[in-house]
């Protein structure tokens, strides 16, 4: 069985039997290989939460995670539009949910891809940031037979927004310029039946003030186009917890960005999007893995770079851990992570904290891997194999409880 849609040959599943916690998996199966923990649960709260408290469309943004059982259950729990970014998102998205509104969020792509999301699969929304995409998004849609362009297209220009306040920054590959945006509107207008403007404020946006940056950008580019618009999608950006990535409560971002959507110069009756991934599955997943060798601070474990701790390995981001042993007593050290292949860049700084008697044999739960660098693992130099299993316990660390960890007042700044 495949879970993350594009390994089908590295994984196995037990899904069928529900385990109580990770540690409880430990004491079954003493596995040799890692084990992705899944939670149902948490990634239907997360749904929930943002479609009754975002105030308008909440679209997943497939690349943070595609397994289907995860689109799934996002579908189970409100989620109808998905916001696919290749036509091989578009096929799996599609074939896994007929019903679904799928929207092609990428400003560059192949004609023979816009033609197919367009005639075989419905798919009606499309992403932009140049003429020449435009063009190839026309061109693409024409009946075939007459050579008449589309009449329902619904075409989004994307703006190029700052990343400041956010901690990957997402500015400088796509979106117009603002000098460039007022014309790219005024010509999409004439090709579209609707029209929105989107962008994206980085991933991990570590204040709602990243979204008023991007909204005022958004008006002055619609104020100079003078043309009507359908909808604004502010994209995604919205955080999760990690160590030392704290961030404020995502009902402030909901409320910072919908008093300016409503200050906006656009149609009375316009649509407010979003396109959150992370937030949806960070919580999704955690995974169980095992040290093989300890040198000083450093432990060799059984996945790594190539494998889901692709964002520690090159971004040094830090996951939660903990030890999943009950003869460990000495306090917490920091430790760094060396993965299993034989590449000197499969390590991980970290630091990440563990008991300091950790040893060779010793099982490790890391958390919050259910965005991206779950869905990003491979099996270079012969090392992905895991086993996928279902937990019913909570995440190691949750936006959703209702508890708020920063005050409204820290949420201008970043705390790393």
């Amino acid at each position: 069985m495949s879970f993350y849609g594009f390994n089908e040959p590295f994984w196995g599943s037990l899904e069928l039997h529900i385990y109580p916690d990770a540690l409880a998996v430990v004491r079954d199966l003493r596995p040799d290989e890692p084990v992705i923990l899944n939670r149902p649960h948490a990634a239907r709260r997360a749904a929930r939460f943002f479609i009754e408290k975002f105030p308008g469309k909440v679209l997943y943004a497939v690349k943070a995670n595609p397994a289907p059982d995860l689109i799934q259950i996002l579908w189970d729990a409100g989620v109808t539009h998905y916001d696919v970014a290749s036509i091989a998102e578009v096929r799996l998205v599609r074939a896994l949910l007929p019903e679904a509104v799928l929207c092609f969020m990428h400003p560059v792509k192949t004609a023979a891809a816009i033609r197919e999301a367009y005639f075989e699969h419905g798919v009606r929304t499309f992403s932009l940031d140049t003429a020449e995409e435009l063009a190839k998004i026309v061109d693409a849609c024409r009946d075939p037979e007459t050579g008449e362009a589309a009449a329902d297209l619904r075409l989004c220009v994307r703006l190029r927004v700052s990343s400041e306040y956010s901690e990957l920054s997402l500015a400088s590959k796509f979106g117009c310029d603002l000098i460039e945006a007022p014309a790219l509107l005024q010509e999409v207008r004439q090709h579209c039946d609707w029209l929105g403007v989107c962008f994206h404020v980085g991933s991990q946006a570590m204040t709602p003030f990243a979204f008023v940056q991007a909204l005022d950008r958004t008006r002055a580019a619609i104020a100079e186009a003078g043309v009507v618009i359908d909808m604004i999608d502010v994209g995604g950006g919205f955080p999760s917890t990690y160590p030392g990535l704290e961030p404020p409560p995502l009902e402030d971002y909901f409320a910072i960005i919908a008093r300016h959507f409503e200050a906006l110069p656009i149609a009375y009756n316009a649509e407010l999007w979003c396109e959150p991934g992370r937030a949806l599955c960070a919580e999704y997943s955690s995974m169980i893995v095992q040290v093989t060798k300890r040198r000083g601070e450093e432990l060799y474990i059984n996945d790594g770079a190539y494998g889901a701790l692709y964002d520690a390995a090159h971004v040094e981001w830090r996951f939660p851990v903990r030890a999943l042993e009950d003869d460990l007593i000495e306090p917490l050290k920091d430790f760094s992570f060396y993965g299993p292949t034989c590449d000197d860049a499969d390590y991980m700084k970290g630091p990440f904290a563990l008991p300091g008697d950790i040893q060779a044999g010793d099982y490790i739960e890391i958390g919050m891997l259910g965005a991206y660098g779950a869905a990003m693992k491979t099996g270079f130099n012969g090392f992905g194999e895991a086993i996928v299993v279902m937990v019913a316990d909570e995440p190691m660390a949750s936006l959703y409880t209702g508890q708020r960890t920063r005050e409204a007042v820290d949420n201008v700044v970043s705390l790393r």
